[in-house]
């Protein structure tokens, strides 16, 4: 990428609490696209890998996009999955607490795919938006059959950190119940 993309995260009011929340439409199948966030093997082509059983309600999660020194891996405990519509993951890591969760819905053809990143910390949302955003385009050109390489991280960071101190003081100003 030439330019820094358009950032489109945005505050919203959950009843899980307050999120940043980001959205992307493909023209492909919802099953398609939850395969791309819940099979180990598709999650490694854009994010990371995971090991163990699901079913057993957790995973140990580990992010492949940022460099071998970072391949730490991290149990996420899935707190709510109802394939192929709700995924809902939670750790907490050298990072901060991660409460993700992922929403689609297929409309013609098209599935809209919603994730919410629960906030713990709004002081993290100046670095965590644009890292999502970085990783949703990632999943982008996964599903466009295009190379998630080509999808660079100095395009989001810091040229995004802006918009998202902007969502930080939002997100900071509410005391995150929904209404």
């Amino acid at each position: 990428m030439s330019s820094s993309p358009t950032p489109t995260g945005r505050h919203r009011a959950r009843p899980e609490g307050a999120a940043v929340e980001f959205t992307r439409t493909y023209r492909a199948a919802i099953t398609d696209v939850w395969a791309a966030v819940t099979e180990s093997d598709r999650l490694a082509r854009w994010i990371g890998f995971y090991d163990g059983d699901p079913e057993r309600g957790h995973v140990a999660f580990t992010m492949n996009a940022e460099g071998e020194e970072n391949m730490t891996p991290t149990r996420y405990d899935i707190r709510r999955c109802e394939p192929p519509h709700v995924l809902r993951v939670h750790t907490t890591d050298d990072f901060g607490t991660w409460d993700l969760i992922v929403e689609l819905v297929e409309e013609d053809g098209v599935t809209t795919l919603t994730l919410s990143q629960i906030i713990d910390d709004p002081a993290t949302i100046e670095n965590t938006g644009p890292g999502w955003e970085y990783y949703l385009d990632r999943l982008s050109a996964v599903l466009r059959g295009t190379d998630p390489a080509d999808v660079d991280f100095d395009d989001y960071y810091p040229a995004q950190r802006e918009y998202y101190l902007s969502v930080q003081r939002d997100v900071a100003g509410h005391d995150g119940s929904a209404g």
